[in-house]
């Protein structure tokens, strides 16, 4: 008797280690065809509801407002006589958004850290900041364009303005929010202010930062297709065609080329999103739920 249960035992083992396998399996499929039939499931919702607007709602003249999801497809998507534009005036408002974007980082970190180095500067700038945020950007495009012109220059500056804000705000909370006996152990070893900043605060802040630069991500693809709507001289934008369509009533291209700037939104912040969880990692809980 003996023999025999010392026999089947590893057979038991074996078969209860292939159940639990199996299962971990079914549960991952799952997951997985939860992750993708559920948005795909929305999205057949939303053009379901799209068509139903279309067609059972609008009066037939007034169709030309909303016009249906094939006729977006099929007359701008598909014909690239419409499409090759839209892509040439993409790839100029993606570079307006890199350059502003470049610059909004750095300006958003060394104003962040120059707030955190003492508190009188921290009073002088943070009100300025403020300002930078709840301004109306619209109502100083006026302004923008009579100092700078109406070309690539004040576009940069709108994503800059638009987008600065997240990333100083991060960055300051992020540098205060270093715990204190981390400082104090590095008081203990006379650690000097550049050695604390780099080894111990901008490591500690990062997950922070990232934040406000992943903020930042989406809010300057807002401000590059803005400045392409109010500054129209050289290259045309994304936003200067969508104002040109918008004065003819081309309705099809209108959609084509909000869907193609909402596309390009959502890459650029799902980049960002993506280089979040490479830098912070899994040691912080923000780089698993990025």
């Amino acid at each position: 008797m003996t023999l025999s249960l010392t026999v089947r035992m590893p057979r038991i083992r074996t078969n209860q280690a292939e159940v639990r396998n199996s299962r971990v399996s079914v549960a991952r499929f799952t997951k997985g065809l939860s992750s993708i039939g559920v948005p795909l499931a929305s999205f057949g919702v939303a053009v379901a509801a799209w068509y139903a607007v279309t067609y059972l709602i609008l009066a037939p003249e007034r169709r030309f407002l909303l016009p249906p999801p094939h006729r977006v497809l099929t007359q701008s998507l598909a014909d690239w006589s419409h499409l090759r534009p839209m892509l040439e005036a993409l790839a100029v408002t993606a570079r307006v958004t890199a350059l502003g974007f470049v610059i909004a980082v750095l300006f958003g970190l060394a104003v962040g850290i120059l707030m955190n180095q003492a508190r009188w500067i921290e009073r002088a700038v943070y009100p300025y900041a403020v300002v930078l945020q709840v301004i109306p950007i619209l109502a100083i495009v006026p302004l923008i364009g009579l100092w700078f012109g109406y070309g690539m220059v004040a576009r940069i500056i709108v994503c800059v303005m638009i987008a600065a804000f997240p990333i100083i705000t991060n960055t300051h909370f992020g540098l205060q929010s270093v715990d204190r006996g981390l400082h104090e152990l590095f008081t203990l070893g006379r650690a000097s202010r550049w050695e604390r900043l780099i080894k111990l605060e901008l490591r500690a802040a990062l997950p922070a930062i990232m934040t406000g630069i992943r903020t930042a991500a989406g809010l300057v693809v807002v401000g590059a297709i803005i400045g392409d709507m109010f500054f129209a001289k050289g290259q045309p934008g994304i936003g200067t065609l969508l104002d040109i369509y918008r004065s003819r009533l081309q309705s099809e291209d209108l959609i084509a080329a909000i869907a193609i700037a909402s596309a390009f939104g959502i890459a650029v912040f799902s980049l960002f999103g993506v280089l979040s969880r490479a830098l912070v990692g899994t040691w912080h809980s923000s780089g698993s739920r990025s």
